[in-house]
């Protein structure tokens, strides 16, 4: 399965570098001397539920989303830290930079978490996946991270799916044609985006594998769930179409994306209320924007559903323009299918600079409505506005 023709490269290659359990993994790496021991990472002081867990506390018992007294009662001599966000952005940052040397077709996933696209480089490795996912892990070492898991298949999905069975410190190649059989016996929980309500209608239908998905005919989902039902019919086949998404790299120049976020009331299933969140976090953005001499022309609009984030674009015909409900709902019910939302988020992707109006305080007399630029001429000539002073 980790061999591959020298002389033939892939038509995609796509490899996902994790870290498991980045924050806890980060926290033990700048203390050496919890490791080995029970320790888990609490969300704050304020919230003390378990986020993540050590192997030897779980080995105890300890379990993700237990509170801090359950645990401490269950493992004896169990260590606790405090998540730090701002320090994991910052790892996840370097750690983003350097797997950029081996590729710079990389889009940062979640935290801890990074995707590469290999397509264009993989001839200068000599088409060898299995060399560049040790080269991938040589990387992290070398930066001082901690240790972490290589996946390359064909497609995110399945390279994702990979890296999580390569275990700490290794490596798992699925050449594209062997990746439907290797995703066939898995639960469709593991594919991004099958959610409760897509996986009740599909234990209707008999199907609770990614095998079982790949056989039922892909017009059952696009029926129910649209272009979200076709990528997962897709993903469960190992052919996940979703491309890796470059990002430029911070002080680079280029355009960045800038985001707002809004949390909804509890249990929120209302389609106008979801929208009208949609709107205002759409007009708050862009007086952001205008505030920064930038324009707001495409949009991505993410929701959090109980099973991950669900997202869609939008972009707007004309500069300053605002998109119209009717716009706002058709996307909307393609990717939502009335689960709870938790929050509603709203980036301008790559924000634009504004398009400049005529300036009306130049000097001279401006020309009558219907008036030739001819007839213009003949007034200031009149007038003396043409002649040199």
């Amino acid at each position: 399965m980790n061999s591959t023709d020298e002389n033939a490269g892939w038509r995609r290659m796509i490899a996902c570098v994790s870290i498991h359990g980045f924050g806890l993994a980060v926290e033990l790496m700048d203390t050496p001397s919890l490791s080995g021991r029970p320790v888990v990472l609490l969300h704050s002081s304020s919230q003390p539920r378990i986020v993540e867990a050590s192997e030897a506390a779980r080995l105890a018992g300890v379990v993700r989303g237990m509170d801090q007294a359950s645990a401490q009662s269950a493992c004896a001599g169990l260590s606790h830290v405090y998540a730090r966000p701002e320090r994991y952005a910052a790892v996840a940052s370097r750690m983003a930079e350097c797997l950029a040397a081996v590729s710079p077709d990389l889009e940062p996933g979640a935290p801890g978490m990074c995707y590469l696209d290999l397509t264009a480089c993989q001839a200068y490795y000599r088409n060898d996946p299995a060399r560049i996912a040790r080269l991938l892990l040589d990387h992290l070492h070398e930066a001082g991270l901690p240790a972490g898991s290589v996946g390359v298949s064909g497609d995110r999905t399945t390279a994702r799916i990979a890296a999580g069975q390569a275990g700490p410190d290794g490596h798992l190649v699925v050449p594209p044609g062997e990746a439907a059989r290797f995703l066939a016996g898995l639960s469709l929980h593991e594919l991004c985006g099958a959610g409760r309500g897509i996986t009740d209608f599909l234990a209707e239908q008999a199907v609770h594998t990614c095998g079982d998905l790949a056989r039922l005919p892909h017009a059952v989902l696009a029926e129910r769930f649209g272009n979200h039902g076709r990528r997962l019919w897709l993903m469960a086949q190992g052919q996940d179409p979703t491309a890796v998404r470059a990002r430029p790299a911070a002080g680079s120049g280029g355009a960045t994306d800038v985001g707002v976020l809004r949390t909804l009331p509890p249990a929120c299933i209302d389609e106008e209320s979801i929208l009208a969140s949609v709107t205002h976090l759409i007009r708050r953005l862009r007086q952001r924007l205008q505030r920064e001499g930038q324009d707001l022309r495409r949009l991505r609009i993410r929701l959090r559903c109980p099973e991950g984030w669900r997202q869609f674009e939008v972009t707007l015909t004309e500069a300053g323009a605002s998109p119209s409900l009717p716009i706002l709902r058709r996307p909307l019910r393609r990717h939502w299918f009335g689960e709870e939302v938790a929050q509603v988020q709203v980036i301008a992707l790559a924000p634009t600079d504004p398009v400049p109006h005529p300036d009306f305080f130049l000097p001279g007399k401006r020309r009558r409505r219907g008036q030739s630029e001819a007839g213009a001429i003949r007034d200031r000539s009149r007038t003396g506005q043409s002649q040199i002073p």
